[in-house]
């Protein structure tokens, strides 16, 4: 019903390249998720897929039916913004019911699709009231009835969650993932935020300056990242790279996750001090700084008390390290 394809997919502006061949396949009913940092490509690559950018060359495949040529309106997606884009003089029950009415949508269909996308949303108590007259929460969750009521074959969401408070973001989260559950519907997310990206993918597509460098499930990403940007992008504190040294050879860089690195008052592989400490409740991140390798995370679990400036000694786990060459790519030994 909503299987995607890019073939060769290419975009520039002039000279500039901002989407450097990119070949992707996106299955029926998955939840796929574009990640980088800012300026990688993934909207304007989402925005190809929606149309409302043409690719300079390469394909746009959506369920079996090449749609380079198809203007958006025809391409049978639903887009949502980060800006929730609803009309101010509208109802809420307007607003999500006034694309299916420009479709040429009959009054019952529009009635029916709008009640039940309202149910799924728990939106019926707002359904008259003015966008206005709605937290930041409910306006999100407004602009994605108004998608669902078109039963699109994509979902497209363009960092959706960005104008949200911290609260706000899990609770829309979890809603969009049950929705994608429900709906059993194909979605692309796009993303800067790798938390979200892990925890609402099936897929992950890691994209970096136009180009793709690894897709596969979370996990997989966490686990078993292709090359040193993938697996400093993925995980949150970031995995720390130690400096050829004791712990490495010439030309090799040791990747380690922050809680795979043990900390102690006593002693340890490599002599620190502690700059930061961040207390969270059920975890606490270290920081601390060595001459040799620069500041280097510690994830502990539950509550501990260090000071800043106190002397700690750290053991990365040499079991649980990724080397990688000195141009990032990954060295399997």
């Amino acid at each position: 019903m909503g299987s995607l394809t890019l073939t060769a997919v290419t975009k520039s502006f002039g000279a500039t390249h901002v989407i450097k061949g990119v070949d992707l396949e996106v299955a029926d009913g998955e939840f796929c998720v574009f990640v980088g940092p800012s300026g990688c490509g993934k909207s304007t690559l989402l925005r190809i897929i929606a149309g409302l950018e043409d690719a300079t060359s390469g394909d746009v495949v959506i369920d079996g039916r090449r749609v380079n040529d198809v203007p958006p309106a025809k391409r049978e997606i639903a887009m949502v913004f980060q800006s929730y884009a609803l009309y101010p003089h509208l109802s809420v029950r307007d607003n999500m019911g006034l694309g299916l009415k420009q479709s040429g949508a009959d009054a019952a269909t529009v009635k029916e699709r709008v009640a039940a996308a309202s149910a799924m949303l728990s939106l019926d108590p707002l359904l008259e009231r003015r966008p206005a007259e709605l937290s930041g929460g409910q306006r999100q969750r407004v602009a994605i009835g108004r998608s669902i009521v078109r039963t699109p074959k994509l979902f497209l969401f363009d960092e959706p969650l960005s104008n949200l408070d911290a609260a706000l973001r899990v609770a829309t989260r979890i809603e969009i993932a049950r929705l994608h559950r429900e709906l059993g519907a194909t979605m692309i997310y796009v993303t800067h935020d790798q938390v979200e990206a892990m925890t609402l993918a099936d897929r992950i597509v890691v994209l970096n300056a136009g180009r793709v460098e690894q897709v596969g499930a979370p996990m997989t990403l966490y686990n078993d990242p292709a090359n040193m940007f993938v697996a400093g992008f993925i995980g949150s504190p970031k995995m720390n790279f130690l400096a050829a040294g004791p712990l490495g050879q010439p030309g090799k860089t040791l990747g380690i996750r922050p809680e795979h690195v043990a900390i102690d008052r006593g002693q340890g592989a490599i002599a620190a001090t502690v700059s930061h400490v961040e207390h969270l409740g059920g975890e606490t991140n270290v920081y601390a700084r060595c001459e040799e390798h620069g500041l280097v995370a510690v994830r502990l679990f539950g509550e501990h008390r260090f000071e800043v400036d106190e002397r700690v000694f750290l053991t990365p786990d040499p079991a649980r390290g990724f080397h990688f060459a000195e141009d990032g790519s990954r060295l399997r030994v």
